[in-house]
């Protein structure tokens, strides 16, 4: 009876076992890098994206970043593959500045960067 219960045993721990190494399935990364903030800004009186002669600023503690104009659409990304909670300046002449009252907060998954996605609306002077 001793060797019966010792076999079951062995079969339940073996099977638990092999359970516990097929669950796991492997994480395939792409080589891209993500950007941590896309950012779109428009004229709160048109609502039409403004691109020319603006910065736009991403600070995270000591970090600073302008951000780029993405290939000639009205998105502003950066912060490549960089988690973090970042303020967003933003300086255009003819709008009031604009300092981000709420931080945006990027995580990351295994693999990159979540990319955080807002639309911010400039006030004219």
């Amino acid at each position: 009876m001793r060797i019966g219960f010792l076999i079951l045993i062995s079969m339940i721990t073996a099977s638990c076992s092999l359970e516990e190494e097929n669950t796991a399935d492997p994480v395939f990364c792409t080589e891209e890098a993500r950007p941590a903030l896309e950012i779109t800004v428009v004229s709160s009186s048109t609502d039409e994206p403004i691109t020319e002669d603006i910065e736009v600023i991403a600070v995270d503690g000591d970090y600073e970043e302008s951000l780029e104009n993405y290939q000639g659409s009205s998105t502003f990304v950066g912060a490549y593959e960089r988690d973090g909670t970042y303020t967003i300046l933003i300086y255009k002449s003819g709008y009031v500045s604009y300092n981000s009252i709420n931080p945006i907060i990027v995580d990351k998954d295994i693999c990159h960067v979540i990319t955080e996605r807002r639309t911010i609306r400039l006030q004219p002077d």
